[in-house]
């Protein structure tokens, strides 16, 4: 790529000059014939140098280049190097040049070879620099700042702007690692970095903290509803990234929970506000993940109690009343995940056994879409009326179906599936399908 090359002077000639001189040498030359006018052409553009002459009127080279870094360190941009350009002999004016941190001096008339020199010296010290820094504060899988670099970076912009600070936790991100390997783990923390900062603006400060954990500070997002759109749009993008890298049926409830706090609202001490996004972030993962919680004043209320007694009878009223059914319990992902580690965790302590059954069914002659609806909602069916009460349902996918048997001494595997497959052969559906299995006594 061609070097980029900003030269800004009043004097004409001079632009003129350094146009044919950088142009014969196949740079990119942009050419402004003010102070002022390079710090509005820098808020759009990312040139690879700048020649910038010192005697301007109204606001001369000195001026500029303090503004220039005043305004690049507002926005978290890198310093673009500056070389002064001057007639001026005096060394007292080069010394100020070279403290406000210009990268050289050259003095016109320029000798040419001595200018493209000098320039390409220049770029190619700043690009190594620019490259030691990134190293030093970039995390190296995702581009994003790294931990240290994040949090510094967030902690002096909390004095200054007022915005959201997200903590985000990536939901069931371990399965991917565990299931397709950790190749394809880090491809989805890359794009997730990617969705992340074409989600965000270019002056939000994004770091990854951890293993899939992430930490945001949005200065132009306000307010629960455009936390939870972002949050949202994240979730959907990140659902498409993980069929386009796993597969359609990959299976793994991959999400985003999200906790936000705003600041100055509840101050800008960032160490105090990192635990209310956290905080709050927990109460994502408990209400069902895949979600946000802006934080909020605890309500620190009481209820009052007359008759304990009384009160522990009217909930246990309410929890019989959601679960009046005599069949086997069919829950959600989330709620079976919750259900399914507290019995492997009970029957560990116990030396109890449980069941684990799979049903897949497979279609043989191709069947529409109506029989395939029909034969998932009878195998449902099927598993609700032959399984005991306390038995526990999975529907994984449209032809899946996940069982545990929680409390079983003694488990007769195959009693129990043929059982189940008894039952739904006698289902005219089932015709059109084949019925694999799999269990596993843990």
């Amino acid at each position: 790529m061609k070097n980029w090359i900003v030269v800004v002077d009043d004097d004409a000639l001079s632009l003129t000059s350094a146009r044919t001189m950088l142009a014969a040498e196949d740079m990119k030359v942009s050419c402004l014939p003010s102070g002022k006018g390079l710090l509005k052409f820098m808020e759009k553009n990312d040139p690879d140098l700048i020649l910038l002459d010192v005697m301007m009127p109204e606001f001369d080279g000195f001026e500029t280049l303090a503004a220039l870094r005043e305004q690049q360190k507002a926005r978290s941009k890198p310093e673009t190097p500056v070389i002064f350009l001057t007639g001026d002999s005096d060394h007292e004016s080069e010394q100020q040049g070279l403290k406000l941190g210009a990268a050289d001096y050259i003095h016109k008339p320029f000798n040419k070879d001595i200018l493209i020199s000098r320039i390409r010296n220049t770029i190619n010290n700043s690009k190594k620099i620019v490259s030691l820094t990134e190293h030093a504060t970039k995390d190296k899988l995702t581009g994003l700042f790294n931990k240290a670099e994040g949090i510094s970076r967030i902690r002096e912009t909390l004095h200054n702007s007022p915005g959201a600070l997200l903590m985000l936790d990536m939901d069931s991100f371990k399965l991917v690692n565990d299931l397709f390997g950790h190749e394809k783990g880090d491809q989805i923390l890359k794009g997730f970095a990617d969705l992340s900062k074409f989600n965000t603006r270019g002056d939000d400060i994004l770091c990854r903290i951890g293993g899939d954990e992430f930490l945001f500070f949005c200065g132009g997002l306000h307010g629960e509803q455009a936390v939870s759109a972002l949050t949202d749009r994240l979730n959907q993008q990140l659902e498409d990234l993980a069929i386009q890298l796993l597969g359609e049926n990959h299976g793994i409830p991959l999400g985003i929970s999200v906790g936000a706090v705003m600041a100055p609202e509840y101050g800008t001490d960032y160490d105090v506000l990192f635990n209310l996004a956290d905080e709050a972030m927990y109460r994502t993962k408990k209400n069902g993940k895949h979600g946000c919680t802006l934080y909020v004043d605890s309500d620190t209320s009481f209820d009052s109690v007359q008759d304990p007694n009384e009160e522990l009878v009217r909930i246990t009223k309410i929890l019989e009343e959601r679960n009046q059914g005599r069949e086997a319990l069919v829950l959600g992902t989330d709620v079976f995940s919750a259900v399914f580690q507290f019995v492997d965790r009970f029957n560990s302590s116990h030396d109890g056994k449980a069941l684990l059954l799979l049903f897949i069914l497979e279609p043989i002659d191709n069947p529409e879409e109506h029989v395939l609806f029909e034969a998932s909602t009878s195998f449902g069916d099927v598993l609700k009326h032959n399984l005991e009460k306390s038995d526990i349902i999975l529907h994984n996918k449209n032809n899946q179906f996940f069982v545990l048997l929680p409390m079983m001494q003694e488990p007769d595997i195959e009693g129990v599936t043929n059982k189940i497959l008894s039952a739904w052969r006698e289902m005219p559906v089932s015709a059109h399908f084949e019925t694999k299995t799999a269990s596993q006594i843990r």
